[in-house]
């Protein structure tokens, strides 16, 4: 016998989009469960039992799990669907048959690795706070770090709404012009790297994420995407307990 699963999770499941957005399509009342409007987030349903359209498309069927990083590159949006028309990163996967969204998202200007996928668990995995996957970025800034900045980013930067996590910083580059900094985070608040960076005087130049927890964009030229392999996604569900990565560093 089916089990009754909440109607976000089941959307996310199917690929419609992550449950947080799945949310928002059925408080937008796009989504309808045998034949009625459904706008309330605890409402739960019996799948292969109720019938669920979502902007009048069935969904339900037999999935088959997609999981791509992507190497996005700068004028991509980080969504599904733009009313402006921009460019989003589906045009960069305009070759996969499946329904498949961004986990997370990355500014419209920064550049780098986005996981892409119709699995609900995996975004959920890597979106979930408890899970403090770490993320590397390299920022390249229009100054030169002091020590009190460094020891700042460390401990915990106040970005006006939210004072951040410790961040691992490490200086690659150092030069007239500006540094290169490899920060490591596990949080994804909006903007969280620009504003680190414009809450301690200095304007980011360009941004690239370089790795998600065991992920790198090793050998993933820009604007393209590999398949996750099988022991990946694991590692990136949290079912086992393979250390992630680490990168080069330059001075600490």
């Amino acid at each position: 016998m089916n089990k009754e699963v909440r109607l976000q999770k089941f959307m996310a499941d199917q690929g419609v989009a992550s449950r947080r957005k799945s949310e928002e399509i059925i408080l937008e009342g796009r989504v309808r469960v045998n034949s009625k409007i459904v706008k309330e987030l605890g409402s739960k349903i019996i799948p292969g039992v109720d019938k669920v359209i979502v902007d009048g498309k069935s969904i339900g069927g037999r999935i088959s799990y997609v999981y791509l990083v992507l190497n996005k590159p700068k004028g991509y949006l980080s969504t599904t669907d733009d009313p402006k028309n921009r460019k989003t990163v589906l045009d960069l996967v305009k070759d996969i048959d499946q329904r498949i969204y961004p986990v997370g998202r990355l500014d419209y200007n920064t550049e780098g690795l986005l996981i892409m996928t119709n699995d609900g668990d995996l975004t959920y995995a890597m979106t979930h706070p408890s899970k403090e996957l770490k993320k590397t970025y390299h920022a390249t800034i229009d100054g030169v770090l002091s020590i009190e900045d460094v020891a700042k980013m460390r401990k915990g930067v106040d970005i006006g709404d939210y004072v951040t996590a410790p961040a691992e910083v490490y200086i690659l580059e150092e030069n007239a012009d500006g540094s290169v900094i490899e920060l490591i985070i596990h949080e994804g608040k909006y903007r969280q790297v620009r504003r680190m960076f414009e809450a301690l005087g200095f304007d980011v130049k360009r941004l690239v994420r370089t790795q998600i927890g065991n992920i790198t964009k090793k050998g993933i030229p820009r604007g393209k995407y590999r398949h996750l392999k099988k022991t990946e996604v694991k590692v990136l569900k949290g079912q086992n307990k393979r250390k992630e990565r680490g990168g080069k560093h330059g001075k600490r």
